[in-house]
Protein backbone atom coordinates (compact mmCIF):
# COMPACT_ATOMS: atom_id res chain seq x y z
CA UNK A 1 0.00 0.00 0.00
CA UNK A 2 1.42 3.37 -1.03
CA UNK A 3 1.74 6.31 1.37
CA UNK A 4 1.66 10.05 0.74
CA UNK A 5 4.04 12.10 2.89
CA UNK A 6 4.07 15.86 3.28
CA UNK A 7 7.43 17.38 4.15
CA UNK A 8 7.46 20.81 5.80
CA UNK A 9 10.62 22.63 6.81
CA UNK A 10 11.49 26.02 8.26
CA UNK A 11 14.98 27.49 8.29
CA UNK A 12 14.44 30.30 10.81
CA UNK A 13 12.40 30.74 13.98
CA UNK A 14 10.47 33.60 12.36
CA UNK A 15 8.96 31.32 9.69
CA UNK A 16 5.69 29.45 10.22
CA UNK A 17 5.72 25.77 9.43
CA UNK A 18 1.94 25.57 9.78
CA UNK A 19 1.43 27.50 6.54
CA UNK A 20 3.26 24.77 4.63
CA UNK A 21 1.31 22.08 6.47
CA UNK A 22 -2.02 23.74 5.59
CA UNK A 23 -1.05 24.03 1.94
CA UNK A 24 -0.12 20.35 1.76
CA UNK A 25 -3.19 19.08 3.64
CA UNK A 26 -5.53 21.21 1.54
CA UNK A 27 -4.48 19.18 -1.49
CA UNK A 28 -3.56 15.90 0.21
CA UNK A 29 -5.67 15.63 3.39
CA UNK A 30 -4.47 12.08 4.15
CA UNK A 31 -0.76 12.96 3.90
CA UNK A 32 1.56 11.91 6.74
CA UNK A 33 3.20 15.20 7.73
CA UNK A 34 6.90 15.25 8.55
CA UNK A 35 8.06 18.51 10.15
CA UNK A 36 11.58 19.80 10.51
CA UNK A 37 13.30 22.94 11.77
CA UNK A 38 16.64 23.45 10.11
CA UNK A 39 19.08 26.21 9.34
CA UNK A 40 21.40 25.86 6.37
CA UNK A 41 21.50 25.04 2.69
CA UNK A 42 22.70 21.45 2.36
CA UNK A 43 20.73 18.22 2.67
CA UNK A 44 21.69 17.38 6.25
CA UNK A 45 18.31 17.04 7.94
CA UNK A 46 17.59 14.09 10.26
CA UNK A 47 13.81 13.98 9.65
CA UNK A 48 14.27 14.20 5.89
CA UNK A 49 16.98 11.53 5.96
CA UNK A 50 14.62 9.20 7.84
CA UNK A 51 11.85 9.93 5.34
CA UNK A 52 14.16 9.02 2.47
CA UNK A 53 14.77 5.63 4.11
CA UNK A 54 11.09 4.97 4.84
CA UNK A 55 9.70 6.03 1.44
CA UNK A 56 9.30 3.18 -1.02
CA UNK A 57 8.35 2.67 -4.66
CA UNK A 58 4.84 4.01 -5.29
CA UNK A 59 4.92 6.48 -2.39
CA UNK A 60 4.53 10.24 -2.87
CA UNK A 61 6.36 13.09 -1.14
CA UNK A 62 4.67 16.50 -1.30
CA UNK A 63 6.53 19.78 -0.80
CA UNK A 64 5.04 23.27 -0.58
CA UNK A 65 7.83 24.44 -2.90
CA UNK A 66 11.11 23.22 -4.35
CA UNK A 67 13.02 25.27 -1.76
CA UNK A 68 11.63 23.02 0.99
CA UNK A 69 13.36 20.04 -0.61
CA UNK A 70 16.70 21.77 -1.01
CA UNK A 71 18.11 25.24 -1.57
CA UNK A 72 21.35 23.82 -2.87
CA UNK A 73 20.94 23.23 -6.61
CA UNK A 74 23.42 20.38 -6.97
CA UNK A 75 22.20 18.41 -3.93
CA UNK A 76 18.54 19.06 -4.75
CA UNK A 77 18.80 17.92 -8.36
CA UNK A 78 20.69 14.77 -7.35
CA UNK A 79 18.10 13.95 -4.67
CA UNK A 80 15.26 14.55 -7.15
CA UNK A 81 16.69 12.17 -9.75
CA UNK A 82 17.55 9.52 -7.12
CA UNK A 83 13.99 9.50 -5.75
CA UNK A 84 12.46 9.46 -9.21
CA UNK A 85 14.66 6.49 -10.18
CA UNK A 86 13.36 4.69 -7.06
CA UNK A 87 9.79 5.11 -8.30
CA UNK A 88 8.83 7.74 -5.72
CA UNK A 89 6.54 10.54 -6.90
CA UNK A 90 7.55 14.11 -6.04
CA UNK A 91 4.97 16.90 -5.93
CA UNK A 92 5.82 20.61 -5.65
CA UNK A 93 2.67 22.64 -5.02
CA UNK A 94 4.17 25.93 -6.25
CA UNK A 95 6.13 24.42 -9.18
CA UNK A 96 3.86 21.69 -10.61
CA UNK A 97 5.69 21.80 -13.95
CA UNK A 98 8.62 19.93 -12.35
CA UNK A 99 6.57 17.23 -10.62
CA UNK A 100 7.97 13.80 -11.44
CA UNK A 101 4.67 12.90 -13.11
CA UNK A 102 5.14 15.78 -15.58
CA UNK A 103 8.72 14.72 -16.30
CA UNK A 104 7.75 11.07 -16.78
CA UNK A 105 4.94 12.11 -19.12
CA UNK A 106 7.43 13.84 -21.41
CA UNK A 107 9.70 10.80 -21.28
CA UNK A 108 6.88 8.42 -22.19
CA UNK A 109 5.11 10.52 -24.80
CA UNK A 110 7.77 10.60 -27.49
CA UNK A 111 6.80 11.43 -31.04
CA UNK A 112 6.50 8.09 -32.91
CA UNK A 113 8.76 7.41 -35.86
CA UNK A 114 7.18 6.97 -39.30
CA UNK A 115 9.56 4.59 -41.02
CA UNK A 116 11.33 7.18 -43.12
CA UNK A 117 15.04 7.13 -42.34
CA UNK A 118 15.63 10.87 -42.72
CA UNK A 119 12.39 11.94 -41.06
CA UNK A 120 12.96 9.51 -38.18
CA UNK A 121 16.38 11.05 -37.51
CA UNK A 122 14.68 14.43 -37.03
CA UNK A 123 11.95 12.88 -34.86
CA UNK A 124 14.49 11.11 -32.61
CA UNK A 125 16.47 14.35 -32.29
CA UNK A 126 13.29 16.25 -31.39
CA UNK A 127 12.41 13.67 -28.72
CA UNK A 128 15.89 13.98 -27.25
CA UNK A 129 15.65 17.79 -27.20
CA UNK A 130 12.26 17.62 -25.41
CA UNK A 131 13.72 15.35 -22.72
CA UNK A 132 16.74 17.62 -22.27
CA UNK A 133 14.48 20.69 -22.00
CA UNK A 134 12.35 18.99 -19.35
CA UNK A 135 15.45 18.01 -17.38
CA UNK A 136 16.77 21.56 -17.67
CA UNK A 137 13.51 22.94 -16.22
CA UNK A 138 14.09 20.86 -13.09
CA UNK A 139 17.68 22.07 -12.83
CA UNK A 140 16.58 25.70 -13.32
CA UNK A 141 14.05 25.41 -10.48
CA UNK A 142 16.76 24.30 -8.04
CA UNK A 143 19.17 26.95 -9.37
CA UNK A 144 16.56 29.66 -8.74
CA UNK A 145 15.94 28.32 -5.24
CA UNK A 146 19.66 28.46 -4.44
CA UNK A 147 19.87 32.03 -5.79
CA UNK A 148 16.92 33.08 -3.62
CA UNK A 149 18.61 31.90 -0.42
CA UNK A 150 21.89 33.54 -1.46
CA UNK A 151 20.05 36.82 -2.10
CA UNK A 152 18.29 36.50 1.27
CA UNK A 153 21.60 36.02 3.09
CA UNK A 154 23.05 39.04 1.28
CA UNK A 155 20.07 41.22 2.24
CA UNK A 156 20.39 40.01 5.84
CA UNK A 157 24.09 40.93 5.96
CA UNK A 158 23.34 44.34 4.47
CA UNK A 159 20.53 44.86 6.99
CA UNK A 160 22.85 44.03 9.90
CA UNK A 161 25.46 46.47 8.65
CA UNK A 162 22.82 49.19 8.24
CA UNK A 163 21.46 48.51 11.74
CA UNK A 164 24.93 48.65 13.28
CA UNK A 165 25.64 51.95 11.56
CA UNK A 166 22.37 53.26 13.02
CA UNK A 167 23.48 52.17 16.50
CA UNK A 168 20.85 49.43 16.95
CA UNK A 169 21.35 46.38 19.17
CA UNK A 170 22.19 43.29 17.08
CA UNK A 171 21.68 39.88 18.63
CA UNK A 172 21.06 39.03 22.26
CA UNK A 173 21.97 41.53 24.95
CA UNK A 174 24.63 40.46 27.42
CA UNK A 175 23.11 38.75 30.44
CA UNK A 176 19.78 38.07 28.73
CA UNK A 177 18.29 34.60 29.12
CA UNK A 178 17.90 32.56 25.95
CA UNK A 179 14.70 30.47 25.77
CA UNK A 180 14.88 27.51 23.42
CA UNK A 181 11.55 26.23 22.12
CA UNK A 182 11.25 22.46 22.70
CA UNK A 183 10.29 20.10 19.92
CA UNK A 184 6.93 18.34 19.98
CA UNK A 185 7.05 15.42 22.39
CA UNK A 186 7.84 12.07 20.81
CA UNK A 187 4.58 10.64 22.08
CA UNK A 188 2.61 13.24 20.14
CA UNK A 189 4.43 12.19 17.00
CA UNK A 190 3.60 8.55 17.68
CA UNK A 191 -0.09 9.43 18.01
CA UNK A 192 0.01 11.52 14.85
CA UNK A 193 1.59 8.75 12.79
CA UNK A 194 -0.69 6.05 14.25
CA UNK A 195 -3.75 7.95 13.08
CA UNK A 196 -2.47 7.57 9.51
CA UNK A 197 -2.34 3.76 9.81
CA UNK A 198 1.45 3.37 9.61
CA UNK A 199 3.14 0.24 10.98
CA UNK A 200 5.28 0.25 14.13
CA UNK A 201 8.46 -0.24 12.08
CA UNK A 202 7.72 2.82 9.93
CA UNK A 203 6.83 4.99 12.94
CA UNK A 204 10.07 3.99 14.67
CA UNK A 205 12.00 5.14 11.60
CA UNK A 206 10.06 8.38 11.24
CA UNK A 207 10.38 9.35 14.91
CA UNK A 208 14.01 8.25 15.13
CA UNK A 209 13.31 6.62 18.50
CA UNK A 210 15.13 3.57 19.78
CA UNK A 211 12.93 0.47 19.58
CA UNK A 212 12.71 0.06 23.38
CA UNK A 213 11.93 3.74 23.87
CA UNK A 214 9.22 3.62 21.21
CA UNK A 215 7.41 0.68 22.84
CA UNK A 216 7.80 2.31 26.26
CA UNK A 217 6.06 5.46 24.98
CA UNK A 218 3.44 3.36 23.22
CA UNK A 219 2.62 1.58 26.48
CA UNK A 220 2.36 4.90 28.31
CA UNK A 221 -0.05 6.15 25.66
CA UNK A 222 -2.21 3.05 26.14
CA UNK A 223 -2.11 3.47 29.93
CA UNK A 224 -3.20 7.08 29.47
CA UNK A 225 -6.12 5.91 27.32
CA UNK A 226 -4.88 7.89 24.32
CA UNK A 227 -3.99 4.81 22.25
CA UNK A 228 -6.20 1.75 21.94
CA UNK A 229 -3.99 -0.52 19.82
Amino acid sequence: MSTTYGYARISTEKQSIERQVRNILSRYPAAVIVKESYTGTKIDRPEFDILLKVAKTGDTIVFDSVSRMSRNAEDGFRCYTDLMDRGIELVFLKEPHINTSAYRKIQNESIPTIGNEIADCYIEATNKVLRIMARNQIQIAFDQSEKEVADLHQRTREGIITAKLAGKQIGQKQGATLHIKKKDPAKEKILEYYRTGLKDSDIIKLTGLARNTYYKYKKELRDEGRLTV
